[in-house]
């Protein structure tokens, strides 16, 4: 691989109500604004020369990739590495009700209710991009959401996971050449090997 572009979804249902789904057979479409917002980054990338696009299992993310490479013949990837998290008892709760739990606790503690620990979280992102990193098309587009991005992003400059990170801004692409994405994967995989919080 030549190029990895990373691009979170666009504005779902959820996300437009600060709540949070991590539950695949949950119904989460883009809202209005959401498709217009996958319209505007299959603008960004139409002379893009996209060999495969992968995204999560999640309907947003889907959705996100069909709208953006509406009228293109792109080969899909469906990696449940890079889901969101299973927020456990948070599910469809207040996402801030979830970030204030999780900057708050052990990254090795787990969601009440049945939900992933950070830890967890960031060893599949890791699986995730090492995969991606092993693939043969020279440009891959990733749609998925806004924490495996914020992780990978950070870690590119060389930033380990935090208890708290900024979201990612809706359908904007972020372009990462083999290098940076190594780096990013070594960053959070050490991390992993000896978690900070």
């Amino acid at each position: 691989m030549e190029e990895l572009i990373l691009a979170r979804h666009g504005e779902s249902e959820f996300s437009l109500r600060g709540a949070v789904n991590g539950v695949v057979a949950v119904a989460c479409p883009l809202t209005a604004t959401g498709v217009e917002e996958a319209k505007r980054l299959g603008e960004e990338l139409v002379d893009e020369p996209i060999d495969l696009c992968v995204t999560s299992r999640f309907e947003r993310t889907r959705q996100t990739a069909d709208v953006a490479l509406a009228g293109r013949d792109v080969p899909r990837l469906v990696l449940a590495e890079f889901d969101d998290p299973r927020y456990g008892s948070f599910e469809g709760g207040p996402l801030e009700d979830y970030r204030a739990w999780a900057s708050s606790s052990p990254s090795s503690l787990a969601a009440p209710g049945g939900g992933e620990s950070r830890l967890a979280i960031v060893e599949r992102y890791v699986r995730g991009l090492r995969s991606l990193q092993r693939r043969e098309e020279r440009t891959v587009l990733l749609v998925a959401h806004s924490l495996p991005l914020a992780y990978a992003l950070a870690a590119r400059e060389g930033t380990p996971p935090g208890a708290r990170v900024p979201l990612v801004e809706y359908a904007k692409a972020y372009r990462l050449e083999p290098a940076r994405l190594a780096r990013a994967a070594d960053v959070l995989e050490a991390w992993c090997a000896a978690p900070t919080w």
